[in-house]
């Protein structure tokens, strides 16, 4: 598995060396929203570990984070109001998955028909 990178832009949002609008945060997780939307609620969630992928961090990451990322998708669904009307979740992993920071982050999405 690839080291880590700690200059990646996640690392760098997490540090706060670059300003986020943050729409959910606790001990394990950060969420906000995306710079670059692809629909009207675009919600970035990203765990404050260290974790270069889905893969890397369901076979390293403690049963507390697990249970902290999923959870808080469900509170960026509930903050942005998505819960009744349904949202997209999205994770890519790898290079064949599309991935390009190499920090794990969960899209999620709604606001109209995906």
């Amino acid at each position: 598995m690839a080291t880590y990178d700690n200059n990646n832009i996640f690392a760098k949002i997490l540090r706060g060396e670059i300003p986020n609008t943050t729409v959910y945060e606790d001990d394990h997780v950060l969420a906000f929203d995306d710079i670059a939307p692809q629909a009207p609620v675009h919600v970035m969630v990203i765990p404050k570990g260290k974790y270069i992928s889905m893969t890397d961090f369901a076979e390293t990451a403690s049963d507390t984070e697990i249970a902290a990322l999923n959870r808080a998708v469900l509170k960026v669904v509930e903050a942005k109001g998505l819960k009744e009307s349904g949202y997209r979740t999205l994770v890519n992993n790898g290079d064949d998955g599309g991935q390009e920071i190499p920090h794990l982050h969960i899209h999620v999405c709604g606001g109209k028909p995906l």
